[in-house]
């Protein structure tokens, strides 16, 4: 099958712009390589800007002080949601539409998926707003999707106890993505392994080239999560806040499949804001359950990991109200990892002050894991195309103090 016009001409724009990038000096007078781009952070933001900035065929160095989905990052773990319905947000769902695409891409080429289409069904109280234009932006786009009332969630669904007037709605495609293997398999895709290094702020050399954790290169792209206000505390304290956040995974009966696909699908019980949310069993780590609200602030290198005996409670407590089936059940796992917020929960994508090569990602605020593909699709776009207009909502100045979170 032949390429089309359009994509000719992107390839051959990719070319130019890479050419133009790797066309000075690939070595330092010293004799040291110069990279086209250096990547800080080795999560998903930064794993999937260098898979995208490989494509380009740059020459890119990816710097991780850890390693790729370790366990204190905030692109570790076993699962994350995938979900294309953001109360009908253009921004996001169209990222997320993309991001989807992508990972079932990578995934397909896996003998372990990446991707579990397990489907994420929405539920609420009848009548909620964002839920209702969740389903017109599902609608309007051609999103396979089922959506019924009470009677039908409880048909469908008996494993959960629903309240009277409830109502919910199933993304068909959409699902679960396996976050630490997930976030290593992009870097293995793109050809890379990253150097072991603690990265700090960029030095501009005499020559225009910037030096990052020893390594020399044209561009530089800041994407690490939770350390962006420890590595800028001066630019980005307050405005980038890590906290503390809590999940835990139940054990089911011996035999009983109600709580793993495709008896259950990933779940999300949303009322105004307030969301609790989950996954059915899934590669043999047991029922997953979680509190969307921001913990307490933490710093990721030394935040103790130990889940709190207040937290299991309260989960054994929803459990007792939503799942009885499992009210009961054994905590086989926890983990404590972190959300990395902005005020509202809008991205962070975009210049350091004073540097016209030097760029920020970050600002994943719970929901980015899903939009790595995207993000590094459009950072690599900025690092290619300087004249790219920053999007207002991802900017440095739109970075507030006072959190208020708009994005759900």
């Amino acid at each position: 099958m032949g390429i089309t016009r359009r994509q000719a001409v992107a390839a051959t724009g990719a070319s130019l712009l890479a050419g133009a990038l790797a066309s000075g000096r690939a070595q330092a007078a010293d004799g040291r390589t110069i990279a086209d781009v250096a990547v800080v952070g080795a999560g998903v933001f930064g794993a999937w800007t260098a898979w995208h900035l490989k494509q380009r065929g740059l020459k890119v160095a990816l710097l991780e002080a850890y390693a790729p989905g370790n366990a204190r990052s905030s692109s570790g773990g076993e699962s994350r949601v995938i979900r294309v319905s953001y109360g009908g947000d253009p921004l996001y769902s169209g990222m997320a539409r993309d991001s989807l695409a992508a990972w079932a891409a990578l995934s397909a080429k896996q003998t372990l998926p990446l991707l579990h289409r397990a489907g994420v069904l929405w539920f609420s109280p009848a009548g909620d707003e964002y839920m209702a234009r969740s389903m017109a932006w599902l609608k309007a786009n051609g999103i396979a999707h089922l959506a019924g009332d009470t009677a039908w969630l409880r048909a469908r669904y008996p494993q959960i106890s629903f309240k009277d007037g409830e109502s919910g709605f199933l993304e068909e495609a959409s699902g679960a993505l396996i976050a630490g293997r997930g976030v290593q398999t992009v870097v293995a895709d793109a050809g890379l392994t990253p150097q072991r290094v603690q990265a700090g702020l960029p030095e501009r050399l005499s020559d225009g080239t910037l030096r990052v954790g020893g390594v020399l290169a044209r561009s530089v792209v800041y994407a690490c999560g939770p350390w962006l206000p420890k590595l800028f505390p001066d630019l980005l304290g307050g405005r980038i806040v890590a906290t503390r956040q809590e999940v835990y995974h139940f054990g089911p009966a011996a035999g009983d499949g109600r709580f793993s696909p495709p008896a259950l699908p990933v779940w999300a019980d949303f009322n105004a804001g307030d969301i609790v949310y989950g996954f059915p069993g899934l590669e043999g780590q047991g029922f997953k359950i979680a509190f969307d609200r921001h913990g307490a602030e933490v710093d990721p290198d030394t935040q103790d990991r130990r889940v709190s005996n207040e937290g299991v409670e309260a989960a054994r407590a929803y459990l007792a109200q939503r799942f009885p089936g499992l009210a009961a059940a054994p905590l086989v796992h926890s983990r404590v990892c972190q959300y990395e917020n902005s005020s509202n929960g809008d991205f962070l994508i975009d210049r350091l002050p004073g540097f016209d090569r030097v760029w920020l990602v970050g600002g994943g605020s719970g929901h980015g894991f899903k939009h790595g593909p995207a993000v590094g699709a459009l950072v690599a776009r900025h690092v290619v195309d300087g004249t790219l207009p920053v999007e207002p909502r991802f900017s440095l100045a739109a970075k507030q103090k006072v959190q208020k979170r708009t994005v759900y």
